[in-house]
């Protein structure tokens, strides 16, 4: 084998991760610029939308405390009762 075949046999590796580095940063800019395209296109809620969902979201989470808290009485009540009647016998 010739030294210039040698040569070009030890650079088409490091020819071909170039070239494949390339290709990801072309898709990479691809994709930036599909996302760029694409938030172009989306309709953001309004202050009065982001209000009014906000409120409800809170008030939401506030019911839903209070019910948990409720169910956490009660099955600890009735644990407790169950575990303390077996005492009694």
């Amino acid at each position: 084998m010739s030294p210039k075949a040698e040569w070009e046999k030890d650079l088409m590796p490091m020819v071909n991760e170039l070239s494949s580095s390339r290709e990801a940063a072309g898709k990479l800019g691809a994709y930036i610029k599909d996302v760029r395209a694409e938030m172009k296109r989306v309709v953001w809620p309004g202050k009065q939308e982001v209000y009014g969902t906000t409120v409800m979201v809170i008030i939401t989470t506030f019911l839903f405390g209070f019910y948990f808290m409720l169910c956490d009485e009660v099955f600890s009540r009735l644990v407790s009762y169950v575990l303390n009647w077996g005492k009694s016998l």
